[in-house]
């Protein structure tokens, strides 16, 4: 079986007439020109390095990463899948040129390769687990062999009416919905971890201003200790600022990934806290048994907070924040179909 690859119609499928029509597949960019299929990848790197000076150094990679497939990886005789979303139709189609640069067929991807397109398939049809990997974000990306298989036993010839699918059977639809819940406890799992990721990049007194944004959410005034000896108290938060209301929170964050904090950091944030105070130990780390423990027995309430709580803090107060906390953490909310 040859090889099948993904290749996206601009954003949104937004050229998929376009690939129609001229028979092609086709990637930006404008500003590099036209390349050799025999250029090296570090002389691509300083092409791209070159034109856009501005950008990151892993997009630019990315991007070069991509034409270097496109260019040569990607083969005459291989098969080529496209999205047309307007139809919830993939079209499949068949490679049969090498690569060409021309910005006169789609202005803003010039980089193509001639096809042959010959098939479509509904996406409803697919297996959720086939679905689930063509939404990769890749411009660009080979297709295993399952997904080609799933492609292949539902394809039609383009042009052909498209009767209404059927309902699947019960089962099927039972393995699917499953298939489904699975996906989307992986997509949850990754965002907490790339969640958790952002909040551990920060440096010390951004993780103290994300604590303060956070409790300010909650409705409470803060105010963060200046660099410099602070006695324990990183950030102090009460409902008036001014520690005459209670509860008065003292606070003391510690940004030390993987550093576990032991039962004697806990006694000695403690030290001096009396009667009425209320207490938040954060940690980007951990806490051993010991120090939770010694949480637990202190006469003064005492939360510990490590990098898994924190993350949860800021997710479900995260609309409540202001612009300077968010700005910290910059967060998209992802809406998912329930069923």
């Amino acid at each position: 079986m040859p090889n099948m690859w993904m290749v996206r119609a601009g954003r949104g499928g937004e050229n998929v007439e376009d690939f129609v029509r001229h028979g092609i597949v086709a990637l930006g960019d404008t500003k590099v020109g036209a390349l050799s299929p025999a250029i090296k990848k570090d002389e691509l790197l300083r092409l791209f390095a070159e034109k856009y000076p501005e950008e990151k150094e892993g997009s630019r990679a990315g991007w070069a990463s991509q034409l270097m497939r496109f260019m040569g990886e990607v083969k005459t005789g291989d098969m080529v899948v496209t999205f047309d979303r307007d139809h919830r139709l993939y079209l499949l189609g068949t490679i049969t040129g090498e690569y060409e640069w021309d910005p006169r067929l789609i202005e803003d991807n010039p980089h193509f390769r001639r096809v042959k397109w010959t098939n479509q398939v509904p996406r409803d049809l697919l297996t959720v687990s086939s679905r689930n990997t063509l939404g990769a974000i890749l411009t660009l990306f080979k297709l295993g062999s399952e997904v080609a298989r799933d492609f292949q036993a539902h394809q039609i010839p383009i042009g052909t009416a498209i009767a209404d699918v059927p309902p699947k059977p019960k089962e099927v639809a039972a393995e699917e919905k499953d298939a489904e819940a699975a996906v989307r406890a992986e997509v949850i799992e990754k965002a907490d971890e790339f969640i958790e990721d952002a909040i551990n990049e920060l440096d010390w007194k951004q993780m103290q201003d994300l604590v303060a944004g956070i409790l300010r959410s909650m409705g409470y005034r803060t105010t963060v200790s200046p660099p410099g000896a602070d006695r324990g108290v990183d950030i102090f938060a009460s409902p008036d600022g001014l520690g005459l209301q209670e509860p008065r929170i003292f606070v003391e964050v510690k940004h030390r990934n993987q550093t576990t904090m032991g039962a004697e950091k806990v006694r000695a944030f403690l030290g001096g806290r009396k009667a009425g105070d209320k207490c938040l130990y954060v940690s980007t780390g951990s806490f051993t048994k010991e120090a939770r423990y010694e949480a637990e027995r202190a006469s003064v309430p005492l939360t510990l907070l490590d990098l898994r709580d924190l993350r949860k803090l800021l997710v479900e107060n995260y609309e409540k924040l202001d612009a300077e906390t968010r700005a910290l953490v910059p967060l998209k909310r992802l809406y998912w179909p329930l069923t």
